[in-house]
């Protein structure tokens, strides 16, 4: 199976009929696509009611990927309102139960920074990160050229399977050490992911500039670059990919949505159709 879905529901204007109220737009979301990306889950750990309601308001057959949240991936660089990282874990796997028992969560999505590269102490912490997510699906991303360098690339991927990390495959710029290789293998049979960044090189590297993450992803894939991913998705099913999820994270400039759409043509699946346009004129 292969779904195709969108980092977050909020931003895609597209989508949606003029004046939908932000607390209609997930139900909205989940006639298009199947699957979506929770981007909030990374800025903080919601309540339970949260993600209660975002199980309610879709089908059955709908399901959420949950960005870890960024204390549990060092993002944060200071302090954290928990005591501990024992603390902190225990509070994100209490907030995530509902979704977890629900049976509509395909995993917690550990995308690690840019500056977490292949080093003994970083690879102790997956680990430890691993054996607190113990009994729930775990993906990885790194942002680190490092880990899939030509010395450490088969050893990276062989520690992903044994220790049960799904891995996410990423499409994005080769800007430097700070961005990955497509790196095309399944870690688990159960599921792969792959997160559709774009490929605007010149803005990837430029964090410290004024709205560089409305810039960052600003991309438009090309019928001819997303043909290219409906061999990609069949190389990852030839190597025993069960499931492919597919989020196009693309969202600056409102390209993550038609994206998706021509993808899912691409791949013969049947999307809805999208609202006729109208003039607000009050």
């Amino acid at each position: 199976m292969i779904r195709i879905g969108l980092g977050g529901w909020g931003d895609h204007d597209v989508l949606y009929p003029p004046k939908t109220p932000a607390a209609q737009k997930l139900s909205v979301y989940a006639r298009h696509f199947p699957a979506v990306e929770v981007d909030s889950s990374f800025y903080a750990v919601l309540g339970q009611a949260t993600y209660q309601r975002w199980i309610d308001q879709t089908p059955d057959s709908f399901t959420f990927i949950l960005k870890a949240y960024q204390g549990m991936t060092g993002h944060t660089r200071g302090e954290i309102p928990f005591s501990s990282a024992g603390e902190m874990f225990e509070a994100y796997l209490h907030s995530i139960a509902p979704m977890a028992a629900s049976g509509r969560m395909q995993a917690v999505l550990f995308q690690f920074p840019p500056w977490f590269d292949c080093t003994p102490d970083h690879v102790r912490q997956l680990r430890a990160v691993r054996k607190r997510m113990e009994g729930l699906p775990a993906a990885l991303e790194f942002r680190h050229r490092s880990w899939f360098s030509e010395e450490y690339k088969e050893r990276t991927l062989d520690f992903m399977r044994e220790e049960g990390w799904i891995h996410i495959v990423c499409d994005e710029p080769q800007a430097g050490e700070g961005s990955v290789p497509t790196v095309l293998e399944p870690a688990v049979p159960e599921l792969t992911i792959v997160r559709m960044h774009g490929r605007n090189t010149s803005a990837w590297n430029k964090s410290g500039a004024p709205n560089w993450r409305e810039v960052r992803y600003l991309y438009d894939y090309s019928r001819e670059e997303l043909a290219g991913w409906v061999t990609n998705l069949e190389m990852l099913q030839d190597k025993g990919a069960r499931n492919i999820s597919m989020i196009f994270n693309n969202n600056s400039g409102g390209h993550a949505a038609p994206n998706a759409r021509l993808m899912m043509d691409l791949l013969g699946q049947k999307a809805a159709e999208l609202p006729p346009e109208q003039i607000d004129l009050f």
